[in-house]
């Protein structure tokens, strides 16, 4: 049958042999990922319409991880891990990484993948709109509500509308400085904030085929900025290394029939890409760095599930080994898995860990989404009032990491070091 890769896999969890896009259809979950800000409420309707005595439909399909207000004193925030807590423990749950133990992981899009939960040609829903991550695994991964994951917590099924697909050709070498977040942000400003509305966005070509897995899912994570319902790359050597090397469970890997309709194909010259950046308040607000002109900035932040992976880090430390910064730059990795390689991660014989205390970055925080999602008052690197940021995370809208008066800029792990060592934006091709 000729479907897109995100067509055959939605066929396949459907029982149908094929699905076309704007289709209605159920399809079953393989897995169910909540946190500790939407994990109370799906519990709730879980609990409102099937009972209090109900089980969930499967327990080794039920992932929760704790990872965006852990960090703090706010009752409120200490409570809803609280009720995620019972709720394990009643439903007897293996997949809990729970906050002040050593199961405790961090970030959940970067979890999931290091933990083994993300499978080519699988289905995972996730109450967190950037679960569009873990379509760089070759799987359909979507966000969606309380209410909706709910009902699959109770009967492991969705009623879903096929998406559309749009296919992203990114062929060629990436030139010095530019890496995957400006190629996603590119794409973005190109299309806009809602040009890919609740479609499938595909990624291809020989740029992509030579990304890592961190890279990769620092493509997809942001397809939901441009309004799409899920971002997709076919499952190769790299993936299958990655997914095996974490998991024995077994899956099947799916790829979009040569003669796939798409509702429209763009392709990229990856030669002929420049840094760029998100200027507020819109991720679709991008500019080449060249083109922006003198920003000052009053700090710069490198973390969250889009720019806190291992990878990320390795970039900013290929610039700030041999500089200083000038103004306060946080580092938050992602997980602990990732907050451990900075300690044994070596560029020139030092760690990580160790760049970044000799370049005079903020101490390194625990691994958690911290300020990307504002938070509490007592969130580690939360904006202040005015300040200006430049940040590897993923969103820039007002209050989106503090203050409402603050202003995030979208950048590279590359920018943002190179600005963080200039004070001000700077393009990372004159520090490489």
């Amino acid at each position: 049958m000729s479907m897109t890769i995100t067509e055959h896999i939605l066929a396949h969890a459907s029982g149908k042999k094929k699905c076309d896009p704007g289709e209605n259809i159920w399809v079953s979950a393989d897995i169910l990922m909540t946190h500790d800000v939407c994990g109370p409420g799906t519990i709730g309707v879980f609990k409102r319409e099937f009972g209090n005595d109900a089980k969930v439909w499967d327990r080794e399909k039920v992932v929760i991880i704790p990872d965006h207000y852990i960090f703090t004193s706010d009752e409120k925030c200490l409570r809803n891990i609280d009720v995620l807590r019972d709720f394990v423990k009643e439903q007897k749950l293996p997949y809990f990484y729970d906050p002040g133990t050593e199961s405790y992981s961090g970030v959940c899009h970067v979890t999931l993948p290091e933990k083994g939960h993300c499978r080519p040609g699988e289905v995972l829903f996730g109450t967190d709109s950037h679960t569009c991550t873990h379509g760089a695994f070759g799987e359909f991964a979507t966000g969606i509500g309380n209410t909706d994951a709910g009902f699959v917590m109770g009967t492991g099924k969705l009623l879903i509308k096929v998406p559309s697909s749009i296919k992203f050709i990114i062929d060629g070498k990436l030139p010095k400085g530019v890496l995957a977040k400006d190629i996603i942000l590119k794409i973005i400003g190109d299309l806009g904030v809602d040009g890919a509305t609740y479609c499938a966005m595909e990624f291809a070509g020989s740029t992509i085929d030579s990304l890592s897995m961190d890279e990769r899912m620092t493509i997809c994570n942001m397809a939901i900025e441009a309004g799409g319902k899920n971002g997709i790359i076919a499952p190769d050597e790299k993936t299958l290394s990655f997914v095996k090397g974490r998991t024995n469970k077994p899956f099947q890997c799916f790829h979009s029939s040569p003669d796939a309709k798409y509702m429209a194909i763009h392709k990229y010259d990856a030669s002929k890409l420049e840094p760029v950046a998100a200027m507020p308040f819109s991720p679709d607000n991008v500019s080449k760095i060249r083109d922006i002109g003198d920003k000052k900035l009053d700090r710069a932040y490198i973390g969250s599930c889009t720019g806190g992976k291992i990878t990320d880090f390795i970039y900013a430390a290929e610039i700030l080994k041999d500089n200083k910064v000038k103004i306060p730059t946080y580092i938050v990795p992602a997980t602990v898995e990732v907050e451990n390689a900075l300690s044994t991660e070596k560029i020139d014989g030092r760690t990580l860990s160790q760049i970044f205390i000799d370049a005079g970055c903020v101490e390194q925080a625990p691994p958690s989404c911290a300020a990307c999602l504002g938070g509490p008052v007592d969130t580690y690197g939360r904006c202040n009032n005015s300040e200006i940021c430049v940040s590897t995370t993923n969103r820039n809208f007002p209050g989106r990491m503090g203050s409402k008066n603050s202003k995030t800029i979208l950048a590279s792990p590359y920018t943002a070091a190179a600005s963080a060592v200039a004070g001000r934006l700077a393009d990372p091709r004159d520090y490489l």
